[in-house]
């Protein structure tokens, strides 16, 4: 396994649980790149049928996980879409057969930090807040000394097994998994599978909310429109909203540097919580950073060269049980999962 994110460790612990030796490689701290933070959202709402029907899938694993740990892992506060793709995700959802409603900006089904903005809004009332932080220490204790603080440097197939290069040292296993976030394509490139390597900044910013807001506040998914840049937004620590969103490629490219992309994103940001969310003081109080891939959006993509598979795509962590299962399958019998989401 290389890659102890999100999806690294959920495949780990499902390979133990099924009695399969397995190493992890992680080279900093287990779900400190890419799965970084302590909240994310869950949703069922996508706008492909299919990826509606793995979230629902993922959310059942999810519970079966909050059993194990001992803790709710997701915060059942619902999630709302807005602007104007809610009505091709409201759409998905029906050909899914998941439970959703269709309103305008003003209903009381609504709890946002806001009561005015570009309409229609799907409400997805299975969504939620993923608790990263519990999630983190359940799988950290699941993979126990499976877990090992290395980098890969290389992989490479031989008649014995998979070689992997770690410094001074290397060892051969039956199979390998790449899952390893932003290192992933140059490691999957060193074996000829192409996976996307274009990378961008990107920052979410927390900010204290204001007394009167609704409560429990939904998590909010909102579409770019009239000159509003869309963004995710969602309760992260305890009195605290997280804001992310797309605030242009020029302004967080990979070329400008990590501080520049902060700083601008820090700013846009910040404006936008003060023109629009009234419920939220536009004070910054936190900040997560994360490198991404800017044009995988949602999607679920497999790729295997021999003994070896490369997973990747974005917005994983809603669907981490449910990785793990499917790719320690994989992993077991040598076949490639599906892709999911657009083509």
């Amino acid at each position: 396994m290389i890659g102890g994110g999100v999806v690294g460790l959920s495949a780990t612990v499902a390979l133990l649980r099924r009695g399969i030796d397995v190493r992890c490689y992680e080279p900093g701290i287990p779900m400190g790149e890419r799965s970084v933070g302590d909240t994310r959202i869950f949703r069922l709402a996508h706008a492909y049928p299919d990826m509606v029907e793995l979230a629902a899938r993922a959310r059942t694993l999810f519970s079966e996980w909050s059993e194990l740990a001992g803790a709710a892992l997701v915060d059942e506060t619902g999630t709302v879409v807005s602007g104007a793709g809610a009505r091709e995700w409201a759409a998905a959802m029906a050909a899914a057969g998941a439970a959703h409603e269709l309103v305008e900006p003003g209903s009381s089904l609504l709890r946002l930090p806001a009561t005015t903005f570009a309409g229609p809004a799907l409400v997805d009332p299975a969504g939620g807040v993923i608790r990263v932080d519990r999630i983190r220490s359940f799988l950290v204790a699941g993979a126990g000394n499976r877990l090992r603080q290395a980098r890969v440097d290389a992989l490479e197939e031989t008649i014995a097994g998979v070689r992997v290069v770690s410094g001074p040292d290397a060892d051969t296993f039956d199979t390998a998994l790449i899952c390893a976030g932003a290192g992933t394509s140059a490691l999957a490139a060193g074996v000829g599978i192409d996976t996307p390597s274009a990378l961008e900044h990107h920052l979410r910013v927390s900010f204290p909310i204001r007394p009167g807001a609704p409560e429990p506040l939904q998590c909010w998914i909102t579409g770019e429109s009239a000159g509003v840049l869309g963004t995710y937004q969602h309760r992260a620590a305890e009195g605290s909203w997280a804001v992310g969103g797309e605030i242009g490629a020029a302004l967080v490219g990979w070329e400008g540097g990590r501080q520049a992309a902060e700083r601008a994103s820090l700013e846009v940001l910040t404006a936008y919580v003060a023109e629009h969310l009234p419920f939220v003081e536009p004070r910054p109080v936190a900040t997560v950073y994360c490198a991404h891939h800017p044009d995988l959006g949602d999607g679920l993509r497999f790729v295997r060269r021999g003994r070896i598979l490369a997973m990747y795509g974005e917005n994983l962590m809603k669907f981490a049980p449910l990785l793990g299962e499917t790719l320690a399958v994989a992993c077991a019998d040598g076949s490639t999962p599906g892709n999911a989401g657009p083509s």
